[in-house]
């Protein structure tokens, strides 16, 4: 009779737990994807989804349909810019800016329905790969209900007017109070609805910098407790990863490599970028490398523009340098043009050179450590040259897995020597490659070589 009175509570007890989001998931999908984790940052790639221009529908669903050609490529995270409503007063051009926030809750109808991007995060999820949302915090767009609801949000100027963000030409946005305790909590209200009711696996955050970091330490902390989540700051500021954010962006780097590419600079700025990443941030910082994104491709040019002949090796040094490499909409298509920011334009996916050449860096990039990016990154060893102007040589190293990158970043053909010996294998030919001290190496304009050792 004991026995089964206990059997009995413990019937109810159970029947009486709340489930687990992640509990009901298991129930529904036999096949769910684990929050994301440090192991999985180590190895992963990173693509910015521009779900206006990426198809000539503009629209998630058509988007959603080549997340398993992203898989080809490594791709880990997706990364969606903005999808929200975009308010029409004071825009820019004909469909504004996707930074022009006027509700955080809604879709843009422009590219279809919240059911949309609910199928478009489960076939992600499917696919093994996280989404993350773009967030815009900074700011909202003029046509947002807090303007009418809740002027104090905003930030005021001496007439008591709301205004724009100082110093800048964004016009199109009201710039957002964050001494107002109220607006935060609606802040993070909004920011958690995306995790809770949709299962997103982070936020992009557009200008972090320019937010309060306490805001971002709280919120992210309260995101947290929902379910781990991966963040991503448009910011270079180290101390905005000391407790809110994962990674952070490789402006810096990205400048060097655009200006190496045009004449302006050389491997010893490389070398100084370096010593700069060790000495400015923690070891488990996480930067972002990338040689494009929706900013640079539209406003600084497209990749041929800024990188010409130096495309290749700078789109190679972007997955074996230190960090998480991106790819932004396009790219891998070998995409030359300005797509444009406020109208409705289309890429246009053929298949060239960059596909491939993304598969081979990635297959690298997930079966060898020494390309290990993340919280616990592999190595990162400056070799000298005879040359240190205009060849970049260096290893990384993780555990038994040593990799070699070598690069002529000029564009003369150079001879040089190297400290580097022994034998290595060449990843793209599978060469093997002799290295002494006295032997005599020659490299082609922006020529490259990723070594196994």
């Amino acid at each position: 009779m004991r026995t089964t009175l206990l059997i009995i509570a413990l019937a109810m007890f159970v029947s009486c737990k709340p489930e687990t989001k992640k509990e009901q998931k298991t129930e529904n999908n036999n096949e769910v994807l684990q929050p994301i984790s440090d192991s999985d940052l180590e190895t992963a790639i990173i693509y910015e989804a521009n779900i206006r221009q990426y198809s000539p529908e503009g629209t998630f669903n058509e988007f959603t349909k080549d997340i398993p050609k992203l898989k080809e490529l490594g791709v880990k995270i997706i990364w969606l810019m903005p999808i929200y409503p975009i308010s029409t007063t004071k825009s820019k051009g004909t469909l504004g800016s996707y930074y022009a926030i006027s509700d955080y809750t809604k879709v843009n109808p422009e590219f279809g329905e919240i059911t949309d991007v609910e199928n478009l995060i489960k076939t992600a999820h499917k696919n093994g790969m996280y989404v993350i949302l773009d967030w815009v915090a900074n700011h909202t767009g003029w046509d947002h209900v807090w303007l009418k609801e809740h002027p104090e949000y905003y930030t005021k100027n001496e007439k008591g007017e709301i205004t724009h963000t100082v110093g800048t030409d964004w016009t199109d946005v009201a710039d957002l109070n964050y001494d107002n305790l109220e607006m935060r909590a609606e802040m993070l209200k909004d920011m958690k609805y995306w995790v809770e009711e949709l299962d997103v696996d982070g936020f992009r955050c557009d200008v972090a910098g320019m937010v309060p970091v306490d805001f971002w330490e709280h919120t992210v902390a309260e995101l947290n407790k929902v379910k781990p989540i991966f963040m991503l700051a448009e910011a270079w500021e180290p101390n905005l990863m000391e407790n809110a954010f994962d990674m952070a962006y490789g402006w810096d780097t990205h400048h060097k490599m655009n200006h190496i590419a045009q004449g302006k600079e050389n491997v010893k700025n490389w070398d100084d970028r370096m010593i700069q990443i060790d000495t400015m941030y923690q070891s488990d910082d996480i930067l972002m490398n990338f040689i494009t994104n929706h900013d640079e491709n539209s406003w600084n040019g497209t990749v041929k523009e800024r990188l010409g002949a130096a495309s290749e090796v700078m789109l190679a040094l972007a997955y074996c340098a230190p960090g998480m490499p991106l790819i932004y909409s396009g790219q891998e298509y070998d995409m030359d043009k300005r797509l444009l920011f406020f109208e409705k334009d289309t890429i246009i996916k053929t298949k060239g050179k960059v596909w491939p050449l993304m598969q081979k860096l990635a297959e690298l990039k997930l079966s060898n450590q020494a390309l290990h990016g993340g919280k616990n990154a592999a190595s990162y060893t400056k070799i000298k040259t005879s040359s240190p102007e205009d060849i970049l040589i260096f290893s990384r190293q993780k555990g038994q897995d040593k990799i070699t990158f070598m690069a002529n970043l000029s564009k003369m053909e150079v001879a040089f020597t190297t400290e580097k010996e022994g034998v290595s294998v060449d990843y793209f030919t599978n060469e093997k490659v002799t290295f002494s001290k006295d032997k005599t190496q020659t490299l082609k304009a922006w020529e490259y070589k990723i070594l196994i050792d």
